[in-house]
């Protein structure tokens, strides 16, 4: 089993810029493949980016791809959402998720099922 917690949360103003962290205890964080995950109010929760186990592969939503980089730190047992360019449209709570049932250089799709969830960190992006 694994723990995940989000962190770097906040208020930014439209064209700015945040970095996400979620830090993971438990067992070892390279057997995991991750993503992350936003659900803005009112709405259902909507895939942002994935990454495989060794960190080669990412796969993004059509709506960030260019403006957020998902990255890992396998060492650090940390997952990070590299946000750019924000849009207000990008407000949300942001969650990470994690899966050991990938292999090393799979990465999930946006309708994965995956096992261990973080809380959430919020995110504001005002216009």
């Amino acid at each position: 089993q694994v723990q995940l917690v989000e962190s770097g949360g906040g208020l930014v103003q439209a064209g700015g810029s945040l970095r996400l962290s979620c830090a993971a205890s438990g067992r070892t964080f390279s057997e995991y493949g991750l993503g992350w995950f936003r659900r803005a109010p009112g709405k259902q929760r909507e895939f942002v980016a994935s990454i495989s186990r060794s960190g080669t592969y990412t796969y993004y939503s059509d709506s960030v791809k260019g403006r957020f980089t998902i990255s890992r730190d396998n060492a650090q047992s940390t997952v990070y959402l590299q946000m750019n360019l924000l849009k207000p449209e990008d407000t949300a709570v942001y969650s990470c998720a994690a899966t050991p049932r990938v292999g090393w250089g799979v990465v999930t799709g946006p309708m994965y099922d995956y096992d261990y969830w973080g809380q959430g960190t919020q995110v504001t992006v005002s216009s």
